[in-house]
């Protein structure tokens, strides 16, 4: 299975040019509220027993992070916490905070067996470990 990535057309337009290019534009609020909504990375990875699901959340707590399974659906969720503070000396210049929720889910192509399914959080990665429901065989129906 391919790796799913979230398209952004902006991104590649914007990103060579800095912050202080857009000063004075009405595009600037724009590009800055679209950049720091947070996003779950995902690498999705298949085998025949089982999926391999790792997602970036960096700096989150892992009490703070939700998964749920059901059937072939697959959903996360981060509450996630920013902080950011400049100083000049005991005085603050500029305090920047975020807090928010980020909110993932998606489809595999086969059921997950929900009981066998592990998860893990290091380093700023949840790996997802998600095997598969064993198939059942088809039946052919005898017509009477």
């Amino acid at each position: 299975m391919n790796n799913l990535t979230r398209f952004n057309p902006f991104t590649d337009l914007i990103d060579p040019f800095n912050d202080d290019f857009f000063k004075g534009f009405s595009l600037r609020p724009i590009y800055r509220s679209s950049e720091e909504q947070p996003q779950i990375k995902l690498d999705v990875q298949e085998d025949d027993k089982a999926y391999v699901v790792k997602a970036e959340i960096p700096g989150v707590n892992k009490e703070d992070i939700k998964v749920s399974i059901e059937g072939n659906q697959v959903s996360m969720s981060a509450e996630l916490k920013k902080e950011k503070e400049e100083k000049e000396d005991a005085k603050v210049i500029r305090s920047e905070r975020y807090y928010g929720k980020a909110f993932r889910s998606f489809s595999l192509a086969e059921s997950v067996d929900e009981a066998k399914s592990s998860a893990k959080y290091e380093n700023g990665v949840l790996e997802l470990t998600l095997p598969k429901k064993p198939s059942s065989s088809s039946k052919l129906l005898k017509i009477a």
